[in-house]
């Protein structure tokens, strides 16, 4: 969050979306053997683990850091004090990460806390493997700071099996889309952003810079428009409407909603708002350039003024929709505990610091005051360039925690709260639906929307057409098969859940 790199890899990644799969490991998963008792319980042991502090395997993600021993010998100082234990920081670097950790954890190599995400050495899949110890406990008994700091919906949309597995980031909890404007070409035409509540809504805006600027395409690049549905799976249209009351699962391309998103985007290719080879675009080149009018993100609070400090030109945006909590917002960056931990419960007592210590999250994230930072005030900092430390803010623990750089807003972490506060909770929140029975259909159905999928989203083929055959070969792979495994789960899901 200290670099401009940073802010905008932060972001970007809000983007993603969900991981949906089950199971469960850690606790009495068998892969363990380990219980929330932990490994010593007498006296004489207790005693023994005072006079000599306990070591902790922590990998993480994050690109190399030159300082980094030099900041973890005062880290393990604190933490020798505070806890009696001391931290082996293993950073792994972003592109490494998930093959690494794969590997890492399937071997039974010895580790004590890892980062997991929806994006890197993917939570569900892994908890499922049994990668992961179970939490509850734990966390009644060594985390209350971490209970009372996090939104409850943090810990119900990570559960898996109805359980935790790993300790969210208290960072921003509900994602919203929203659509993001050049600031330059708006108010260069007079436009009204505010306007822009739908997808429909644009097509003013468009046509003017359009006519205006010949040569610029205000959409730049694929822009996935929003569909107002809660995915069941990753990569593939079954999931349940928003605002569902009877959580019936469908077929989302089979809709009245998606044809009409679909007949839109087409109608806005036809007439050059988008680029001729939109559906195979790569990359994020308009950034650079500055032509283009809008596109879609995710916002946060302030991030009109983070994305526009990145580009080094004014953006501004409006919101698609209102906050929703969905089980990929929440789990977009956690920290779990091996299931063949030695030291379960002395680990769930870093975590908990962790996320409690403003001394020592900002320690971990922002280095030694006067060699990596300097102090401007209580809760302020501004970095020392070239430093040689700067860890990745929104991988490590309780964002709340940190100091504000100097242009910051005061009330920066006071905004994320309410923010948090404002979102509603989309209704497959908590239900990670288990693949097991359907892997090939799955399989099969991927390549069907990756086959059809950028082509409709970009309006690059006409949907009258081409919506109907895409439909039909989905169904010809197997999406019913997938689409009856999934109901069947989610009204188990809510019987038990009282849904």
């Amino acid at each position: 969050m200290k670099k401009r790199k940073g802010i905008q890899m932060a972001l970007s990644l809000l983007l993603l979306c969900s991981m949906i799969l089950s199971g469960c490991g850690g606790k009495d998963n068998g892969s363990s053997g380990q219980t929330s008792s932990g490994a010593d319980s007498g006296s004489q042991a207790q005693n023994t683990e005072k006079e000599k502090p306990v070591k902790l395997i922590w990998y993480t993600i994050s690109g190399p850091q030159k300082d980094q021993d030099k900041v973890m010998a005062e880290v393990n100082k604190y933490t020798r004090e505070k806890i009696n234990a001391e931290i082996d920081l293993r950073l792994i670097d972003w592109g490494d990460y998930s093959q690494k950790m794969q590997v890492i954890a399937a071997s039974g190599e010895p580790f004590d806390i890892a980062f997991t995400s929806s994006w890197a050495f993917n939570y569900v899949e892994s908890a499922r493997k049994g990668y992961f110890y179970e939490l509850d406990d734990l966390l009644d008994k060594y985390g209350q700071g971490i209970k009372k700091a996090l939104n409850p919906a943090f810990l119900e949309g990570s559960k898996v099996n109805g359980h935790n597995y790993a300790i969210p980031t208290n960072k921003e909890l509900p994602a919203q889309a929203v659509w993001r404007f050049n600031k330059t070409l708006a108010d260069k035409y007079n436009l009204d952003v505010s306007k822009a509540t739908t997808l429909e809504s644009l097509e003013p805006m468009l046509k003017t810079v359009k006519e205006n600027e010949p040569d610029v395409y205000p959409i730049p690049s694929n822009i996935s428009p929003y569909l107002p549905f809660d995915f069941a799976l990753e990569g593939i249209p079954v999931g349940v409407p928003i605002d569902t009351k009877d959580f019936k699962v469908i077929n989302v391309w089979d809709t009245p909603e998606t044809k009409q998103v679909f007949d839109t985007m087409h109608k806005y290719y036809q007439a050059g708002y988008l680029p001729p080879d939109v559906a195979t675009k790569q990359g994020n080149e308009h950034e650079k350039t500055g032509k283009w009018l809008l596109d879609k993100q995710h916002t946060v609070p302030f991030a009109d003024i983070q994305w526009s400090d990145s580009l080094g030109y004014k953006v501004v945006s409006t919101p698609i929709h209102k906050p929703i909590v969905f089980n990929w917002s929440v789990t977009g960056s956690m920290q779990a505990i091996s299931a063949k931990t030695k030291h379960p419960e002395k680990a769930m007592e870093f975590l908990n610091l962790l996320n409690t210590d403003e001394h020592l999250r900002n320690l971990i994230n922002y280095g030694l005051e006067g060699v990596h930072y300097k102090k401007l005030s209580e809760d302020t900092f501004e970095p020392i360039p070239d430093s040689g430390y700067s860890m990745p803010s929104f991988t490590l623990g309780n964002m709340f925690l940190l100091y504000k750089l100097k242009d910051d807003p005061k009330d920066k972490w006071e905004q994320y709260q309410k923010f948090n506060e404002s979102a509603t909770n989309a209704p497959l929140l908590g239900f990670q639906f288990d693949p097991t029975n359907v892997m090939t259909e799955i399989a099969n159905v991927k390549n069907a929307v990756d086959e059809y999928g950028p082509a409709l989203n970009t309006g690059s083929v006409d949907p009258a057409k081409v919506l109907p055959q895409a439909i039909e070969k989905l169904k010809a792979q197997g999406i019913d098969k997938i689409i009856a495994e999934c109901q069947k789960q989610l009204d188990e899901w809510k019987a038990q859940n009282n849904k």
